[in-house]
């Protein structure tokens, strides 16, 4: 048995409407954040040089924004030393708010 939506048609359209549209701004995000971790592993590994100016200008887009995001997670969680896990965290809370909005809306 599937769960119906409670609510008029209407309504539950445009709470899926903004539901798929929080999903996919998320989507960017995680995908914003596999692409910082992918240029800064070829500039730790020296694959590509640091001073290539596209390359490093884009990297720097990436983490201006993504700071105001990943600041906070990385003030709270315990220094790991070289290894950042913030970026993992993110990703995981983000998807965590994915399932609890897809449940309020769906279930």
């Amino acid at each position: 048995m599937t769960a119906k939506p409670k609510g008029t048609l209407d309504e539950m359209q445009a709470l899926s409407t903004i539901y798929q549209i929080i999903a996919m701004l998320t989507n960017v995000l995680v995908m914003l954040i596999i692409i910082q971790f992918i240029i800064g592993l070829l500039f730790a590994f020296n694959v590509v040089n640091s001073r290539n100016e596209f390359l490093g200008a884009f990297y720097m887009s990436i983490n201006r924004l993504l700071e105001p995001v990943l600041g906070p997670i990385r003030r709270v969680m315990p220094n790991t030393g070289s290894i950042d896990f913030s970026p993992l965290v993110l990703i995981i809370l983000l998807n965590i708010v994915l399932i609890v909005l897809g449940n309020v809306i769906y279930g």
